[in-house]
């Protein structure tokens, strides 16, 4: 693997990990089926055991060794000061490495979802942020796949990746269609859609889970909007966590960690 000492931040070979911090530019740079970023070497690490390519790795000189027992023989390694990550990227790198990584081709729903007792469906949620806490509570939690709508924020984004704790990698996912391919997809599956919102005919989350349902796909949707139309009228109930408190709701990550425990206590 050849390793190349950089020390201008305008050299175009870094153009992969150019302004990190803007999600306009990351999007022309990191397109469906083009690259991601992964941030730490433990990222980079269970990228690589989920069977991931890098195309190259910005390290700087102390975490040198890192990168080179985790960086495959194809990839560059380019090592520049810190001053010099911080140009590039927009702000300071404390992580040790970033991976420019190749994407893979993501899996079809039905073979995403085959076996799968437990399915978290993300819909139209644009936090990255809770993209990767949902992920994280889905690997820790027991659940088997993970879908995203069409504009649901990616899940292989650099700041989903890091709160995800690389579990985006761990947890098998792919895109969903529109509501009106996706309904009967999910239920050829044999899945029960189980949308997490407030509605008058709602069926407690404990009551829901006591009914023992064998495959179950739960639907959760944006802070503040809620799921869609398209969602409630997919779904097969509609399913609540009761609040106190004068609350009516939970943020989506951590509604998704309560509803994954008390779903998945049966499956476990």
């Amino acid at each position: 693997m050849p390793v190349i000492s950089i020390d201008a931040a305008s050299d175009p070979r870094l153009a992969d990990y150019r302004d990190l911090t803007d999600v306009s530019l990351r999007r022309v740079s990191e397109p469906a089926g083009g690259l991601y970023i992964a941030e730490s070497a433990k990222v980079l690490d269970r990228a690589l055991r989920a069977g991931h390519r890098p195309r190259s790795v910005l390290v700087q000189e102390k975490f040198l060794d890192d990168a080179l027992a985790l960086a495959g023989e194809d990839a560059e390694i380019y090592v520049v000061p810190a001053e010099v990550a911080e140009q590039v990227t927009g702000y300071t790198v404390h992580r040790g490495l970033l991976a420019s990584m190749h994407r893979p081709i993501l899996a079809s729903v039905e073979d995403v979802v085959k076996d799968a007792r437990l399915v978290v469906v993300l819909e139209d949620i644009v936090d990255h942020t809770n993209v990767g806490a949902a992920f994280r509570s889905a690997a820790a939690l027991g659940a088997d796949a993970v879908l995203v709508t069409p504009r649901c924020a990616d899940p292989l984004y650099r700041r989903s990746v890091r709160v995800s704790m690389g579990t985006v990698f761990q947890v098998p996912w792919t895109r969903l269609p529109e509501w009106p391919e996706a309904k009967p997809l999910l239920q050829r599956a044999g899945l029960h859609l189980a949308a997490l919102a407030l509605a008058e005919d709602a069926v407690t989350l404990d009551a829901f889970a006591a009914a023992g349902h064998e495959r179950v796909a739960l639907l959760m949707g944006a802070e503040g909007d809620g799921l869609s139309r398209g969602a409630l009228a997919a779904a097969d109930t509609v399913v609540t966590i009761p609040m106190a408190g004068g609350v009516d709701s939970l943020n989506v990550a951590a509604a998704s960690a309560v509803a994954l425990w008390e779903l998945g206590r049966g499956l476990r």
